[in-house]
């Protein structure tokens, strides 16, 4: 076992605090935005891990302002490999052992801050159309509109996150906005 001291001893330990307290800070929202590209809570949440690991594991040495658009490259790189995999299991998947719906826990769970049955089934409507309307982007679209207005990555991180150029992102991002104002124009103001 290799014993670190002194000075470089402790640079390690402060970039090790920093990566976990980065990790700790985006897990969250990285795996909403790797659910809503899967679909399903416990593949993004597989995606999510295997994205923190690689991170840790190849760029913990690179600079705190390098982590986020390094770490959005790699779940977005991950999340692409699991929609080509999919692509093929899902053909026969359907045909072979259809899945039957199960409740859902956390939506039969009671509201904790008392909101009128009126007001959560407005809520969830809403919700409901724009989780549809997000699925329904294509993935390069749907993929600049979250790291762009939900992680608020500047265009430059987007673009380095997304490997493609900057333009790209911004084409991308304003396709996306476009098509959601269109769906979803009655549901959100």
């Amino acid at each position: 076992m290799i014993e670190y001291s002194g000075v470089l001893g402790d640079s390690i330990l402060n970039n090790s605090l920093l990566l976990d307290k980065f990790l700790q800070s985006i897990q969250s929202r990285a795996f909403r935005i790797a659910q809503i590209s899967t679909g399903n809570a416990e593949d993004a949440l597989d995606l999510v891990q295997d994205a923190m690991f690689k991170l840790v594991e190849k760029y913990s040495d690179k600079q705190e302002s390098d982590w986020t658009p390094l770490f959005y490259r790699i779940l977005n790189s991950r999340i692409n490999d699991f929609h080509r995999r999919n692509k093929v299991r899902n053909r026969y998947k359907s045909w072979l052992n259809p899945d039957e719906e199960m409740e859902d826990p956390i939506q039969t769970a009671p509201d904790p801050h008392g909101r009128s049955p009126f007001e959560e089934t407005q809520t969830g409507e809403s919700m409901e159309r724009l989780q549809q309307a997000l699925e329904g982007l294509p993935p390069r679209q749907q993929q600049a509109f979250l790291l762009r207005a939900w992680e608020g990555l500047d265009v430059r991180q987007t673009a380095t996150a997304m490997a493609c150029a900057e333009g790209s992102v911004k084409t991308h991002y304003s396709r996306a906005i476009h098509k959601l104002r269109e769906q979803l124009g009655e549901h959100w103001p």
